[in-house]
Parts: C-alpha cells; structure tokens; sequence
C-alpha cells in the first residue's frame, strides 16, 4: 500500500506486487505479475548467477591480463599485437558474459520462453 512506499525507496532491491498502489509500484525496483512469490526466487537466482558471473568475469580479464601484461613487459609484443589482445580481452569477458543469459533462457520450459515473447 501507500506505507509501504518507503520503505520500498529505502531499500538496496525492493519487489512489489503488480497490483499495489500506483505509489508502491513506483518505488520499488521491480514488480512480479500475479499471485506467486515465484518471481521472487528467480530474480534472487538472477542476482546469484549475475553476481558469480561478475567476480569470474573479473577473475578471467585479471588473470589474462597480468599474462598479457607480462609478456608485453618482456618485449615480446609488438605494439598492435599488445592491442590487439587487450581487445580480445574485453571480447572474453563480454562472451562470458552472455552465457548468463543463455543459461537462463535453458533453464526455461518452452511455455515460459513463449509467454517472454
């Protein structure tokens, strides 16, 4: 309702019911349709595999780059051949990136991926 409207705001996430007061709804961060907390477990799911996919993202463009890094150091790399591999970089951790997304469209049944169109 209209009470809850704040402590919605104040909250770091906050979920709301499609059907609560046009206030509450614009204070929270997201809403789910219906009468299931379902919505509820998926989008902590989300935040579960979007936050391990940030740290192994994280671990990937370290580990690559101090190996990178390195070998430039060394006087290995060419100036375009050190660029180019800070590209490909960037290209590993937006690939890996993706799967997040694959990985839930996966996890769906068919009628789920229908009714997401």
């Amino acid at each position: 309702g209209v009470n809850d409207a704040p402590a919605l705001a104040a909250a770091h996430a906050s979920m709301s019911p499609g059907d609560a007061t046009d206030v509450a709804s614009a204070a929270a961060d997201a809403l789910f349709r219906g009468p299931s907390l379902a919505a509820v477990v998926t989008a902590v799911d989300s935040a579960q595999g979007a936050a391990r996919q940030m740290r192994i993202n994280l671990a990937l463009a370290l580990v690559y780059n101090l190996i990178a890094v390195s070998i430039a150091m060394a006087g290995l790399l060419t100036p375009p051949i050190a660029a180019a591999a800070m590209s490909s970089s960037s290209l590993l951790v937006v690939l890996n990136a993706l799967r997040l997304g694959r990985d839930r469209v996966a996890d769906q049944t068919p009628a789920q991926r229908a009714r997401a169109r």
